[in-house]
């Protein structure tokens, strides 16, 4: 699913809870990560680095340790640009040569409706107005949980490019269905902060994609490099 959110020229792996890769070897520096951390935390921790690592394989790079830097983004090796993220049952990494995307960020959620309370501090009231409207046209799809995703997606991709923060209120995200079959479609998300330098040119937008499917949400977010 994550693969058709994005461009070709970016690799993506996922892994299903029945999957190999939830059991793939760590590195020795990696262990150290996760030494005390829960069953369920190490073995999502475990399962993205394995479908990084099958990424990396795709792209002609050495499969190596994926370390976290600040704000706990994942660091990669020089020349590739990626993104990682799991929910229960399911992870998925995205990785791409440097040289054909400025960034890119996916996040993948439960197909449900948002905890309690968490709602209105995600959402802006203008966004909480269009996802009534797509309700009612759509009400099997969880809409709240999507534009959650979508958000996460847009911080993934911002963050390496800027170094900072994101709030939830600082980007406004609109999403479309695509009419053909199947809940999938667009998002574009308007940055309401100073958006990032991208080859001389500040960016306000960012775009990507949606998707349901096997009761899990996933989005992208890519970043080109401008046009010459």
């Amino acid at each position: 699913m994550m693969e058709e959110l994005l461009p070709a020229s970016v690799v993506a792996v996922e892994a299903h809870a029945d999957d190999p890769l939830w059991e793939s070897p760590l590195y020795p520096s990696e262990e150290a990560l996760v030494a005390r951390a829960v069953t369920k935390r190490r073995r999502e921790f475990t399962a993205v680095r394995g479908c990084a690592r099958r990424a990396m394989e795709k792209l002609g790079v050495p499969p190596q340790p994926v370390l976290s830097g600040e704000r706990g983004a994942p660091r990669w090796p020089a020349g590739l640009l990626g993104s990682m993220t799991h929910c229960d049952g399911y992870c998925a990494a995205a990785l791409v040569r440097a040289t054909d995307l400025a960034s890119l960020g996916i996040d993948a959620e439960p197909h449900g409706p948002l905890p309690d309370g968490v709602a209105p501090s995600v959402l802006l009231p203008a966004e909480a107005a269009r996802l009534v409207r797509l309700a009612e046209r759509w009400p099997a799809v969880h809409w709240d949980r999507i534009l959650f995703s979508a958000k996460e997606s847009v911080y993934k991709a911002w963050y390496p490019l800027t170094r900072m923060w994101l709030d939830f209120s600082e980007a406004d995200i609109t999403l479309d269905r695509d009419p053909a079959d199947g809940p999938h479609g667009t998002l574009r998300a308007r940055l309401l902060v100073p958006g990032p330098l991208v080859g001389g040119r500040r960016l306000q937008t960012f775009e990507g994609r949606w998707a349901v499917r096997d009761g899990v949400v996933a989005t992208s977010v890519v970043v080109p490099h401008p046009a010459a």
